[in-house]
């Protein structure tokens, strides 16, 4: 009977030991910590916006990006240079090299390196290029969450909808007045030259 007894209270012993090593771990670092209750609560918080923060910083103004504008149709962004604007497969191309410049937050303007032609969209939604950047050359920048971007029309709406920058599954430049945030013809991965 004694046997059993000692079996059966040292497995207690031992638990409570550790559990007393855990409590004695917990208030030291508890005293070591200088953050007071409320601010420890706000550091577990995960709705706590310091928690997803990103660095926005190129979209400050001023920036500028050398990028190969990739689509999900699986097509470059290319401006030739004549300033035809449309999409090409061949990834070392050097028309399909792009600036993507801030104009200010959120707004980018892109420039074609080779070619020193805009990417420009009329009130039709129709892509084109020009030689002097103007509204017609602004675009809204957003960042997507599946990593892609899409850039829309800063100037010009259709029926209160965004025109947005798409290149067909063919490679040909989409109207913007047929295009929608979540098609994959306007969603373009800006991939850095290597």
């Amino acid at each position: 009977m004694r046997k059993w007894i000692l079996t059966w209270i040292l497995p207690t012993l031992l638990y409570s030991s550790c559990f007393h090593i855990i409590c004695l771990v917990g208030t030291i670092s508890l005293a070591c910590n200088d953050m007071t209750p409320e601010q420890m609560a706000a550091n577990v918080n995960c709705s706590s916006p310091e928690r997803h923060t990103r660095s926005y910083d190129y979209m400050e103004g001023g920036d500028i990006r050398v990028r190969r504008l990739f689509c999900r149709t699986q097509w470059y962004l290319r401006i030739d240079k004549r300033g035809k604007v449309k999409g090409t497969q061949e990834m070392k191309n050097n028309y399909n090299i792009m600036e993507i410049r801030t104009v200010e937050v959120g707004i980018v303007a892109i420039k074609g390196v080779e070619s020193e032609y805009f990417l420009a969209m009329n009130k039709e939604g129709k892509l084109y290029a020009k030689k002097e950047c103007n509204e017609d050359c602004n675009f809204k920048e957003l960042i997507l969450e599946n990593h892609y971007n899409t850039y829309a029309s800063a100037k010009w709406t259709h029926g209160g909808g965004e025109m947005f920058v798409a290149l067909s599954q063919k490679g040909l430049p989409v109207r913007g007045k047929k295009t929608k945030k979540e098609q994959k013809t306007a969603h373009f991965l800006p991939m850095a030259i290597t």
